[in-house]
């Protein structure tokens, strides 16, 4: 008789591990907190079609994601777009896609550009991020890349992303973003991905197949407590009932899971609750026009409250949204930042303010509607020698088994990152995981001993 798995936690690690298990014979049921799975990948509706809370593109080296995509029957929706980058410096827009871009970016002199490319290649292709976690990716780059390169390009970029925390970013997760970044790029430029009809088309082949599998998809199932005896979970109290298991997957983020196991386990639980996690806010902005030509727009000026500009109609074309261009204002915040409870007004308000300054043509009547996501869970802070902080899949409780955002270091999140952590998870159960491919992802190696 197969062994039932309760997995708690309906993102995209969880209804993937939920995938793998159905598939390998498992009786599974998911237990999602909100209203609906998808966690980040959750979509909204908007001309015609639908979009991410928060903007989502894939590697052409995803392998992980593209086989899900052909299990599910849908990877002819993953459609590949050039792209272009820029860097807002000095408050002027420099393209920044090659070599002849760098060239002409006027903030750095010739020699610091030689440096620049040099270190970034050197960080993508040579460096061994087992060797580069106790050194902080700041110190690092005004060392290598140099004083006035790291002025003007890494330090604004790392304190747009990491607040507070940025001189703490070791350089082994440079090497994972900078291998990402690099390893998408072929001759002519950047090609990135995009599902076409949104993640939405994912979350609802992956509902039907798992439907079709006899999954038990249970939402608004906020968990309320884990029932322990004899080192092991008997049962897991939720806002929807009590499900019992013999098997439980958590796949929520790490102060819940903290939280979950204080009573039974406050020493374990303490050591959890010392990772600590970033937020994320994006104001997505409905136009008549677009704001300029490029599709991601680091902004490394100071005072700005937000690091990018994602222009998603500039990688997808704005026909597919009956002719509106898409806009992300993103940033990242620290869980004291007001940016955590502010009210969407206020922050609307705050986004909007200084868009002139780098988009002189934007007038608020080219403004159909902005819409605001937030989400305190978005990021996982990862100090120097994070990697001795990364909790073991396995935890103190025989039939307990975490797989979370920690498991990516010290590679970036993505779709991608996080079907190949619900991969190791399963493996570590003791379930066949073995097709799916592993590509150039380097998550899902800490901790999945």
């Amino acid at each position: 008789m197969a062994k039932p798995l309760l997995i708690i936690g309906g993102g995209i690690t969880g209804l993937t591990a939920a995938y793998l298990a159905a598939r390998a014979g498992r009786e599974v049921t998911v237990l999602e907190g909100s209203a609906a799975m998808g966690g980040l990948l959750q979509t909204f509706p908007v001309g015609g079609n639908r979009l991410e809370y928060f903007y989502h593109h894939h590697f052409t080296h995803d392998a992980e994601f593209r086989w899900l995509l052909r299990e599910l029957g849908i990877e002819d929706r993953l459609e590949f777009h050039r792209s272009t980058m820029g860097v807002f410096r000095n408050g002027h827009i420099y393209p920044f896609n090659g070599v002849g871009d760098l060239l002409q970016f006027k903030p750095l002199s010739f020699f610091d550009k030689i440096r620049f490319g040099l270190s970034s290649v050197y960080l993508a292709r040579a460096m061994d991020w087992r060797r580069s976690e106790d050194m902080p990716a700041m110190e690092w780059f005004r060392r290598h890349a140099g004083a006035s390169t790291t002025t003007a390009l890494w330090e604004p970029m790392l304190k747009i992303k990491f607040g507070p925390y940025a001189e703490q970013v070791p350089v082994a997760w440079m090497v994972g973003r900078m291998r990402q970044r690099l390893s998408s790029r072929q001759a002519g430029g950047e090609k990135l991905g995009y599902l076409r009809g949104s993640l939405k088309v994912l979350l609802d082949a992956l509902d039907a197949d798992l439907r079709k599998r006899n999954v038990k998809l249970i939402t608004n199932a906020r968990v309320q407590q884990l029932v322990t005896r004899d080192g092991r979970v008997q049962q897991v109290e939720t806002s929807q009932g009590t499900f019992a298991a013999d098997e439980v997957l958590l796949t929520v983020p790490t102060p819940v899971v903290a939280r979950l196991l204080q009573a039974q386990l406050p020493d374990y639980a303490a050591k959890l609750d010392q990772v600590e996690y970033f937020g994320a806010v994006c104001t997505v902005l409905e136009l008549s026009r677009p704001l300029n030509s490029i599709y991601w727009l680091n902004v490394a000026d100071p005072g700005y409250p937000f690091g990018g500009v994602i222009e998603h109609t500039n990688l997808v074309p704005a026909s597919e949204y009956q002719g509106r261009h898409l806009v992300y204002l993103s940033r990242y915040f620290a869980a004291n930042d007001m940016l955590a409870t502010a009210p969407e007004a206020q922050i609307r308000e705050i986004m909007l303010s200084p868009l002139k300054r780098i988009a002189p043509g934007f007038t608020p009547e080219m403004l159909h509607e902005a819409h605001v996501f937030r989400t305190l869970t978005a990021a996982v802070v990862c100090g120097r020698n994070f990697s001795k902080r990364v909790p073991g899949c396995r935890t103190p409780l025989a039939n307990l088994f975490l797989a979370n955002m920690t498991h990516i270091y010290p590679d970036e999140r993505s779709c991608n990152n996080s079907i190949r952590v619900a991969a190791e998870a399963c493996r570590v159960m003791g379930m066949n995981s073995s097709m799916v491919p592993r590509g150039a992802s380097l998550s899902g190696l800490i901790g999945m001993e």
